[in-house]
């Protein structure tokens, strides 16, 4: 687990919303997304991830989406069109003037990787982590489940996913109705672009994750697609060395 703190940068993003994002490392920049609910530090940096890929000679950037983490939260429907979090993406890449990277994102982060490249993003490698085939082409079940946790908080039975999910809400301290505004910007990616991403991928999902469908299926779909299987299910998997690991190696090979 990471021992110091790791300060935030910001920037403006294409509507004005004040927007964080950390780095650790020096070499080829890849830009990391956390999921859902998360942030930065609790997908990347807390148990290690970003620190593997760094060794490997990266420099990790690694942007809190809206509503998440150190950055803004506006409460407003207008600041939630579809795809914001794409454009966001898009943003970050321009403000650090990117032009030869990596992208990939876990979850939340991996959909809206496939959206960025779907919308004109250049990668060299993309990795889809926490991700399956129907959490890219069909977004609106997922939705609709944290559409159920978040109108309900308080009501949960304790034990099922919702209880669990409002639990991890719980502990990064999210702000409910930021979060369900993000709801409202989720895309489809259809079939046809997602069989389109050239790129060599790597789908990396623990073994027992099938919250966004199958990652097999998905890596199957890809023209370069690596499926690699790491312990866990969609919300341990985070916690594991492997998945830093198999991140590392795949950027590195």
């Amino acid at each position: 687990m990471a021992s110091t703190p790791i300060a935030p940068h910001y920037f403006e993003s294409f509507d004005g919303t004040r927007l964080a994002w950390r780095e650790v490392g020096e070499g080829r920049p890849v830009v990391l997304i956390h999921g859902y609910f998360s942030d930065a530090n609790t997908n990347w940096i807390r148990y290690g991830h970003a620190a593997k890929i760094a060794a490997k000679g990266f420099r990790v950037i690694m942007p809190d989406l809206r509503a998440h983490g150190d950055s803004g939260k506006p409460h407003g429907l207008e600041a939630y069109p579809a795809d914001a979090l794409t454009q966001d993406g898009h943003a970050l890449i321009k403000h650090l003037g990117l032009t030869e990277y990596d992208l990939g994102g876990y979850s939340l982060g991996a959909r809206t990787t496939s959206r960025m490249v779907a919308t004109g993003a250049t990668p060299r490698r993309v990795i889809f982590s926490g991700m399956g085939l129907e959490g890219l082409t069909h977004t609106s079940r997922r939705a609709g489940h944290f559409r159920n946790i978040l109108t309900k908080l308080g009501q949960h039975v304790q034990g099922t996913p919702e209880w669990l999910a409002e639990a991890f809400l719980k502990t990064t301290g999210g702000d409910p109705v930021a979060l369900l505004g993000i709801l409202e910007t989720f895309v489809d990616t259809p079939l046809e672009s997602v069989k389109g991403i050239q790129q060599p991928t790597l789908v990396v999902c623990g073994g027992e994750d099938q919250d966004n469908g199958s990652a097999p299926d998905l890596a199957a779909a890809l023209p370069h697609g690596e499926y690699v299987e790491t312990p866990g299910g969609h919300m341990s998997a985070v916690v594991k060395p492997e998945l830093g690991q198999a991140i590392a190696d795949f950027l590195a090979g």
